[in-house]
């Protein structure tokens, strides 16, 4: 039977209660005498930009906007960006031009958005990060897990499965993302703490099952036996080890973050130590609800943390 354990945010819990729906913009607007029949009126335009929609997270993190949408009633785009910068950077110009009401952008690289997402802001249109974060000092609120803390839990879970010793590689998501960056960082923080795990191999596969599966195969042709443990910056390239890794009877521990179905399923069958459980439903719908917080001018906090959850 799985097994979660909850991880404490230290931000805003998700939980809080947004009223998104009421009169929050002051009785002193021009024009206001009729204004809520008004408002209520006009729906409202939300675009969504997610760096690629071919991970099951993404995907799912899609979905739970779509549906956080509809039931408040906005009008939702959604664009995928197919991992390519060029893509990402094109389409935020493009909902710029069609004036939508927020923008919720899910970040490929932490930096190389950030004058677009400065220019964004600038035209009167709020933007929420979701999932991956920028540093662009403009965004107006961001809805993630801690990355550097989920690093560090997959991180403590091979440590703990090898006793502390042994040789591990380690698969990074694209190289640029927040994600990468912090999870990287959570990784070492444990690493340095435990002088007998050694990483002897590590690369991105770009949050691909297929491509995390090559480089495992690839891996294991270099080191065999060598390789102890394999921790996986998402469960797609986890799931790309542990099949590398199955097709050669080789049963190592191997752990991944997102916490998504066949993770769950690969846990409960013991092929996987464990996976860091990330609420792509609760994310989604906390995003859209400050979009349309700040579409409506009404005060967002800059961070809604959602903690992330060991499930083994």
């Amino acid at each position: 039977m799985l097994k979660i354990h909850r991880k404490k945010g230290i931000a805003l819990s998700i939980f809080a209660t947004f009223s998104l729906l009421s009169a929050g913009c002051g009785a002193d607007s021009s024009g206001a005498g009729s204004s809520d029949a008004g408002a209520e009126d006009k729906k409202l335009k939300i675009g969504f930009q997610a760096s690629g929609l071919e991970t099951e997270y993404i995907a799912k993190l899609a979905d739970s906007m779509e549906k956080a949408a509809e039931e408040m009633n906005v009008d939702l785009t959604v664009m995928d960006g197919n991992y390519d910068l060029a893509t990402n950077i094109s389409q935020l110009e493009t909902l710029k031009s069609q004036q939508v009401d927020a923008i919720v952008v899910n970040a490929l690289d932490a930096e190389a958005l950030n004058s677009t997402v400065n220019s964004i802001v600038d035209s009167g249109i709020p933007v929420i990060g979701v999932t991956a974060s920028l540093t662009a000092e403009k965004l107006t609120s961001y809805v993630g897990s801690p990355d550097v803390t989920g690093g560090e839990m997959a991180a403590k879970e091979v440590v703990n499965a090898l006793g502390g010793k042994g040789n591990i590689v380690i698969f990074e998501g694209p190289v640029g993302i927040s994600a990468q960056i912090d999870r990287r960082e959570g990784i070492y923080k444990v690493l340095d703490e435990n002088s007998g795990i050694k990483v002897i191999a590590e690369k991105t596969a770009n949050w691909s099952r297929s491509e995390a599966m090559s480089l495992m195969e690839n891996w294991i042709q270099k080191y065999g036996d060598d390789i102890d443990g394999v921790i996986a910056q998402n469960d797609e390239m986890a799931l790309g080890a542990l099949n590398a890794l199955k097709a050669k009877k080789i049963d190592i521990p191997v752990v991944g973050i997102d916490g998504i179905a066949d993770a769950q399923k690969a846990v409960e069958n013991g092929e996987m130590v464990a996976t860091i459980f990330q609420n792509a439903e609760a994310q989604g719908e906390k995003a859209v609800e400050a979009a349309v917080k700040a579409a409506k001018g009404e005060k967002v906090e800059k961070l809604y943390d959602v903690p992330f959850e060991l499930i083994k």
